[in-house]
């Protein structure tokens, strides 16, 4: 097999030409929406509070789609697996119990090796969802619930290779999970529960005060100091930002290198300057219980590189840096 290659622009424009047709698939998918996905979510429910799980079944690329929206329901709260109808057949049928809900995956629902185990389930007492694009097909015939996701055409020249089919069905088991999850009040604790290790993991387990500088890393002074000092003492520390506490450790204020470069230009006495007349007032700051989450979401929104970290009484017990984080593997 030979390949030629185009112009930069003729690859752009086929790239943007199948991206542009998978975003009318979600278009669709999203107009589609209806009565039957409440329903879908309802029968969810009902299955789940009575003890049961989500059975996910489909083949070739819906298999491969199928599989990881099994993944999703279940690392976020909903008990869910996928069969392969095929090893159904061959004794993975039992993997299913009367409490349980399948759902049948099939664009065409026309699909042999699909089909042939849907009455094995019915005999098992499981009932039946079908995800098509075609409710007027044998698998939305025997289905007990029909949940329509028709698609104008696919990304493939021929229209055959599923693409926009595949880019739909992932949405929509996205839009099961998280109605899912937002129907039974899944917090971060919870998703922590289910993803111990990774980036992930680390990030809702770890807290402020396993990330925190605090002793001898940790630079704070008192209101009076001269900002020399003050540049000292955030040296000493190796720090970007020095803290500004009362006699009794609360957080008065913050002053970083990137101020003292703001400020000297205006003020080139700022080195005998007190702290406290060009330090910023109240700054942002966290508590050392919160998790490490919270600290990307704080250096993310209001672009800083430095949060001291206060306890319940809001005293200084720490000061989270940007370079930290990726020896953490948080970021």
């Amino acid at each position: 097999m030979s390949y030629t290659i185009p112009t930069k622009d003729e690859l752009l424009k086929r790239a943007s030409d199948v991206i542009d047709i998978e975003i009318d698939a979600l278009q669709a998918l999203k107009s589609d929406l209806d009565a039957s996905f409440e329903e879908l979510i309802k029968k969810c429910i009902a299955t789940l509070e009575g003890g049961g799980k989500l059975v996910l079944c489909g083949v070739g690329k819906s298999g491969h789609i199928s599989r990881k929206i099994a993944a999703t329901l279940s690392s976020t709260g909903s008990q869910a697996v996928f069969m392969h109808p095929v090893e159904a057949m061959h004794g993975d049928l039992g993997v299913l119990s009367p409490k349980d809900l399948l759902l049948a995956v099939s664009y065409s629902g026309e699909t042999d090796e699909l089909l042939v185990v849907l009455p094995a389930v019915h005999r098992l007492g499981v009932e039946i969802v079908a995800i098509t694009g075609k409710a007027d097909s044998r698998l939305g015939h025997i289905a007990e619930l029909v949940v329509p996701m028709p698609v104008p055409r696919e990304a493939c020249p021929f229209n055959l290779a599923p693409t926009a089919t595949t880019t739909a069905l992932a949405a929509l088991g996205d839009a099961l999970a998280m109605t899912l999850l937002y129907c039974h009040h899944f917090k971060i604790n919870d998703y922590a529960m289910f993803h111990p290790a990774g980036a992930i993991g680390r990030s809702i387990t770890l807290k402020v005060k396993d990330l925190m500088r605090t002793g001898e890393r940790l630079a704070a002074v008192h209101p009076g100091t001269p900002v020399r000092d003050a540049l000292l003492a955030m040296t000493k520390a190796r720090n970007g930002a020095v803290a500004i506490t009362d006699e009794n450790e609360k957080l008065l204020g913050i002053f970083t290198d990137g101020d003292f470069r703001r400020k000297i230009t205006d003020n080139p006495n700022i080195l005998t300057e007190k702290i406290e007349n060009v330090m910023t007032v109240s700054p942002i700051s966290i508590n050392q219980d919160k998790l490490a989450v919270e600290i990307m979401k704080i250096l993310e929104k209001r672009k800083i590189d430095d949060v001291p970290a206060v306890d319940d009484e809001g005293r200084l017990v720490g000061l989270v840096d940007i370079q930290d984080l990726p020896k953490f593997k948080v970021m």
